[in-house]
């Protein structure tokens, strides 16, 4: 059974980011967390190496972790992630989050070294659009990657949209998209101003759910998070809207592992970072064993609702661990 929390979270997947670099600069990129960390295009010495990835990934499927989502910075910038995917336990179901730039040439190398399912970012349909929002000229090249996971057996491919002020008016022609191209699916993120910054861009998430749901064919509920599912001309959107939602945080079963090999309990969190040592698996087995021990919702314990406010659990004041413990 996989090790649970005190608030009784079993713990049953895992992202780990591959590295902090990338060749895109979005503007709302948080970067798993970690704030605007990225340095040059070469490979840093702080990135863990394949071996200490796979380590990792053996020690917490001996715990009943079965799925893993490379992450980034862009993790396809990672000469050596066919052979990252290829080591990784059997028994997880693989996946990644990516720009898409770098599938062209790869994906079908990743697909025979086990990779699953992807989710590929893109905000908008309209290359000046999507360079504003990305920093990047890369707009056919995303299309390309698209095209080349679904050639290479990756259906269905979820687009990543992160919904805030600059984005939220290309919601429509969005979900148009997804129902208009078969194997497409649509995962709408809510903007999350706490450590991406920019507040002003936040918009009120709910106008994107009942604009939907007057869309909608159908409704699901995913058991994960509580999630709706909303079936549009044949077109599948998910929203994934964590802030201030205890619901979510209180649904939450995973936890994150740092480019620079710290296991990480929430996603919200800068004082939760633990050091694995020098990577023996006794010591990955300690730390991550501890590191599901302490987690805690954000919303809902690790911030309290007080006079329709969020305020810091004066329990968390006290001691909190350092990333560089």
């Amino acid at each position: 059974m996989p090790p649970a929390d005190e608030f009784g979270r079993e713990v049953t997947g895992i992202r780990v980011s591959l590295t902090d670099r990338c060749n895109f600069d979005c503007v709302y990129c948080h970067n798993e967390g970690l704030g605007d960390t990225r340095g040059p295009m070469a490979a840093q010495d702080d990135e863990m190496s394949a071996d200490e990835v796979v380590q990792i990934l053996e020690v917490v499927s001996e715990f009943g972790v079965d799925s893993v989502k490379f992450t980034g910075g862009e993790p396809m910038l990672r000469e050596d992630l066919e052979e990252i995917v290829r080591r990784t336990p059997e028994e997880m179901e693989v996946s990644m989050t990516t720009n898409g730039t770098f599938l062209p040439g790869r994906a079908a190398d990743l697909v025979d070294a086990g990779l699953e399912r992807v989710n590929v970012s893109q905000d908008a349909l309209d290359q000046e659009s999507f360079a504003e929002l990305t920093q990047s000229g890369a707009y056919d090249r995303v299309l390309e990657g698209v095209d080349a996971a679904l050639d290479a057996g990756l259906a269905p491919v979820k687009l990543n949209m992160v919904v805030f002020e600059p984005t939220a008016g290309y919601v429509p022609e969005m979900v148009e998209h997804v129902a208009d191209n078969e194997g497409l699916q649509l995962q709408l993120i809510e903007y999350m101003p706490e450590i991406s910054g920019h507040p002003e861009w936040a918009i009120d998430i709910q106008r994107v759910h009942d604009w939907l749901e007057e869309q909608a064919d159908r409704i699901e509920r995913r058991e994960m998070h509580g999630r709706a599912r909303y079936f549009v001309d044949g077109g599948m959107v998910e929203i994934v809207d964590p802030v201030e939602n205890a619901e979510f945080c209180a649904n939450c079963h995973r936890v994150r592992v740092t480019h620079d090999g710290k296991f990480k309990g929430c996603l919200n969190r800068h004082d939760d970072h633990r050091p694995m040592g020098s990577m023996t698996k006794p010591e990955i087995r300690e730390t991550f064993l501890e590191t599901v021990e302490n987690r805690v919702p954000y919303y809902g314990e690790y911030l309290l609702k007080e006079d329709g406010e969020w305020v810091l659990n004066d329990e968390y004041i006290e001691e909190p661990i350092s990333a560089d413990d």
